[in-house]
């Protein structure tokens, strides 16, 4: 029968008569009656919870701020009730829930009785459920020393930087005092001596102290041997006897900068030079463990902060975002992934991964065998495809080879530059998860980008100064990488490196791992190149998607495309690689204009994650002014670099500017460029998609049957009417890039057939001697 409804604030001081009348003398101290706190919630169970000081935190700290003093603890140390609960004295509470559940159910006081699923703490060796119990124990006073520690952890370059004001600065404003005693066998004693008549206490600060007092003289501390160690003071009655407990592990982490010089009794100078300590690192749980303990005790010891610089990893969790348990083998053993991918693609994933970034990481053998393929397979290929043609060609590198005029030669090693610098200033500044995003962009730089483009260098017959300039530049730019990448993939780097030496370097040392890293040569960087070669890649990149888009092949010639930026400088720049991206794009001509607003609109979005942060409640307000500025505002940001909105200023960094092509035209853009790229097809350049058709056929058949890239052939070839046309006119081009010396056409079909775009073609290669 519902009496009444009414809030749980009404309830507050009222006095209720407890279901068992074990402990009803204590109403006098306040207890049995109602409080209320926030933490309880009506997300599981009834919403009513009784408070039990003695065995819950919360339970405590309400009872406390309710002025409340009641305090009982009828459990021992084995978990079974004492003699202050007669009905079940000697069980354990989890073994007497039944019989406590029959004691209510006799009394009429069991409302109702279910079986619920809730979250409940186990000991995670023995599996069995554990409980939260006062004991009495030592502490040390943190909490008068708050301050203090916030001021020391100030000190301290934390990465990531949240890290400082975030998790261990709230743990440090919200820190209590530090319970340091255990009661178990195995740990450090206490060296605290308690006299049993007195109660005075001794703390024993060194071997030396308790040899004079005990007249024993001991190198092993452990409570076998000083547990009954007894001693008088003269002119004091009693007994001293130590304490039974020992001291939390934690303390002797915390201890760590000192205690493992064995510091004061020894070594003060080699402490002093090395404290605070240059670097620590270690995982996000340890903002509770060891990094709180070390500036605890550094704190109240020297009252400084005990290290410089500490880097914060994540916690690494199964692929299912449980912990990684043997039981449950939930992870693949890491020595099978290592057999299997090797550990520098373990390594580079995790690298690589959000844990150096404090997060959380579920671990993915996907993800180790993708460092394979984005980083260490093309690694590898580059530096085969120069080995393959450096023994061809029986080149060897020069000591000082001359500077090289071509342009992508400068670019890559203006990128080299640039990445050495790059590692150099994230490297100094401990961001780990910068540099290996630069080392996979430089791989993909190097390998789909500067090799790929310069091939037919390496393919000339004579080697002449251009040929001696590309192999003296891919060469530098792998040797340099394996420097580079040595602290990340150091086994690929060693295996690289060594074969590369084998090439003549003077005076190289012998291994990768005792070179000098490499520092980037400011001469060698030229940032302006290095632009327009990005924009290029745009621009080949775009070019790419149109003609997907209007479904139109790569080895299809088309007549025109246009580039579009309102910067003449900068087309004049990407003008200079007009070569490179006709080749990519396979056009015949390129035209340059600086007439934006002919082709695209602009509309600007703001870089969420920064301003996000910045601005916090503001964001959204100023989202919606940022979307809507006019082209004109935006080209006032292009220029100037800074636009000023409500007060508040903004750069190029904090809003995103994008381009999107006006109707009717056939632009296309992405954020930095524009192109408009005609895609309609005339007989001739239809002929000439043939004829690379019919090159790309013949280097299959190359491959196929084993030929070495270096050998020239001779072509026997059939073809269909139209394809003989494009043949016959484009004679010289097959031959030039197929290596061949002959290029015959034959009157009946030929053993090798292929469907081209509806054509048949059919040939016949040989080996020319």
């Amino acid at each position: 029968t519902v009496i009444s409804e009414l809030k749980g604030a009404s309830l507050v001081g009222l006095s209720y008569e407890p279901v068992f009348d074990y402990f009803t003398d204590l109403r006098a101290e306040g207890a049995f009656q109602i409080v209320a706190d926030d933490y309880v919630s009506t997300d599981s169970g009834t919403g009513i919870v009784h408070q039990a000081p003695a065995f819950g935190e919360d339970d405590y700290r309400v009872l406390k701020a309710a002025g409340i003093t009641a305090t009982v603890c009828p459990v021992d140390m084995a978990g079974c009730f004492t003699e202050e609960v007669p009905d079940f004295v000697g069980q354990h509470v989890k073994a007497a829930d039944k019989g406590i559940i029959r004691k209510l159910k006799d009394s009429g006081a069991l409302f109702r009785q279910d079986v619920i699923v809730h979250s409940y703490p186990f000991c995670p060796r023995s599996d069995t459920p554990i409980i939260y119990r006062t004991i009495d124990s030592w502490y040390v006073r943190v909490e008068q020393m708050r301050d203090r520690l916030i001021a020391a952890n100030q000190q301290i370059n934390w990465v990531p930087g949240h890290i400082k004001d975030g998790r261990m600065g709230k743990w440090l404003e919200n820190a209590i005092d530090w319970a340091i005693s255990r009661n178990r066998y195995w740990g450090t004693p206490l060296p605290v001596w308690i006299n049993d008549v007195s109660g005075n206490q001794i703390c024993i600060g060194s071997r030396e102290e308790l040899t004079r007092l005990t007249g024993v003289e001991l190198d092993d501390l452990h409570r076998e041997n000083v547990d009954d160690l007894v001693f008088q003071i003269p002119g004091e009655p009693g007994d001293y006897r130590r304490i039974e407990e020992v001291l939390d592990c934690w303390f002797e982490s915390g201890s760590m900068p000192y205690a493992q010089l064995h510091y004061p009794f020894e070594n003060q100078d080699m402490f002093e030079q090395g404290f605070p300590a240059e670097f620590i690192a270690e995982g996000l749980d340890q903002t509770r463990g060891w990094f709180y303990t070390l500036i605890v005790l550094g704190t109240a010891l020297f009252d400084t902060h005990p290290v410089k610089n500490v880097i914060v990893n994540g916690i690494v969790m199964a692929e299912d975002g449980k912990k990684m348990s043997k039981s449950l083998r939930n992870y693949s053993p890491p020595d099978e992934l290592m057999e299997t991918y090797g550990a520098d693609a373990l390594r580079l994933y995790l690298i690589n991964s959000g844990l150096v970034r404090a997060e959380e990481q579920r671990f993915s053998d996907t993800g180790v065998k993708d460092m394979v393929r984005r980083a260490l397979l093309p690694w590898l290929n580059a530096f085969r495809f120069l080995q393959t043609y450096a023994n061809i060609d029986q080149w060897s590198p020069q000591e000082n080879p001359a500077p090289s005029d071509n342009i992508m030669d400068r670019w890559i090693l203006s990128r080299l530059q640039t990445l050495k610098a790059t590692i150099a200033e994230e490297m100094e500044n401990d961001r780990l998860y910068n540099v290996v995003p630069a080392l996979f962009e430089f791989i993909e730089e190097l390998t789909n980008w500067y090799i790929r483009l310069n091939r037919a260098r390496f393919w000339q017959e004579t080697m002449n100064a251009d040929k001696q300039a590309a192999y003296a530049t891919l060469y530098t730019t792998l040797y340099e990488l394996s420097l580079s990448m040595a602290p990340f993939a150091p086994f690929l780097a060693e295996t690289i490196y060594k074969e590369m030496t084998a090439f003549g370097t003077q005076d190289a040392p012998l291994s990768v791992h005792l070179c000098a890293y490499p520092e980037p040569e400011a001469a060698l960087m030229q940032p302006i190149l290095e632009q327009a070669v990005s924009r290029m890649q745009h621009i080949i990149l775009l070019g790419r998607q149109k003609r997907n888009q209007e479904k139109v092949k790569t080895k299809m010639p088309l007549a025109k495309l246009t580039v579009i930026h309102k910067d003449p400088a900068l087309l004049d720049e990407i003008g200079k690689l007009a070569d490179y991206i006709q080749t990519e794009l396979n056009v015949k001509a390129i035209d340059y204009t600086t007439a934006e607003a002919d082709y695209i609109s602009l509309y600007a979005k703001p870089n969420s994650p920064v301003l996000g942060k910045r601005l916090g409640k503001q964001f959204n307000p100023f989202r919606q002014k940022i979307e809507a500025l006019s082209s004109s505002q935006i080209d006032e940001l292009q220029q100037s670099g800074v636009i000023t909105l409500d007060g508040e200023t903004f750069t190029p960094e904090d809003i995103l500017v994008f381009r999107e092509a006006i109707t009717g035209t056939d632009a296309i853009s992405d954020r930095f460029i524009s192109i408009d790229l005609k895609c309609e097809l005339t007989p001739e350049l239809i002929r000439e998609g043939l004829a690379r058709e019919v090159v790309n056929r013949i280097q299959k058949t190359r491959k196929d049957i084993g030929l070495n890239v270096a050998d020239r052939i001779s072509i026997k070839a059939h073809a269909s009417a139209e394809l003989g046309r494009a043949i016959d006119q484009h004679r010289e081009y097959i031959m030039k890039d197929t290596l061949a010396l002959q290029l015959e056409i034959s009157a009946t079909p030929l053993p090798t057939v292929f469907d081209i775009d509806d054509e048949l073609l059919s040939i016949e290669i040989m080996r020319s001697v």
